[in-house]
């Protein structure tokens, strides 16, 4: 099949329990980038800690923008109802919406909304409705493991990561630029 240069946008699915779900979609960012589009994504659990990605974003501004809204890494079933996470989760789904209906952006990226479906903070029908009439040209990716069955039915593309072996295990601590 010939590549194009155009088309009908298509929505991106990285999920499962391995690492580099976040990674995937910045390289898809990366090469849009390169072939001078445009990409926002808006991180739904990670909060203001300063990553590599944060600071390359920096660099490809206006290109490439990111906003971290999240408050943190949800620890505890408790923390998955904590009004203060879900009220993040519920302004990071709004942006993200906001950015995606301006025409401004060619990809939008939803960082970890997966995460925030199956702990409940967000209604999968507002997801699917937004997918579902997404504006045509625009290319959605969506991260973050258990991604509903829906969702993943609903997309065109589905790449599942899964873990084999992990730093962790050996109790290595995640590395600036590597991990965050």
């Amino acid at each position: 099949m010939a590549a194009t240069k155009s088309g009908p946008g298509l929505i991106v699915v990285y999920t499962g329990n391995g690492k580099g779900k976040t990674t995937a979609a910045l390289g898809l960012a990366f090469r849009a980038v390169g072939r001078s589009r445009r990409v926002f994504m808006v991180q739904f659990i990670k909060g203001s800690q300063t990553t590599g990605e944060t600071e390359t974003a920096k660099r490809l501004a206006p290109d490439l923008e990111i906003v971290p809204m999240g408050i943190g890494f949800v620890p505890t079933p408790a923390a998955k109802r904590h009004p203060k996470h879900i009220a993040a989760v519920q302004q990071a789904w709004e942006l993200g919406v906001q950015k995606a209906a301006s025409g401004d952006f060619d990809v939008v990226i939803f960082d970890e909304i997966n995460n925030a479906l199956s702990y409940g903070m967000l209604d999968p029908n507002l997801v699917l409705e937004f997918l579902k009439h997404k504006p045509e040209q625009l290319d959605v990716v969506l991260t973050g493991r258990d991604a509903p069955a829906e969702i993943i039915e609903l997309a065109d593309l589905v790449t599942e990561m899964r873990e084999i072996k992990h730093p962790y295990q050996k109790g290595l601590a995640a590395r600036e630029g590597i991990d965050f």
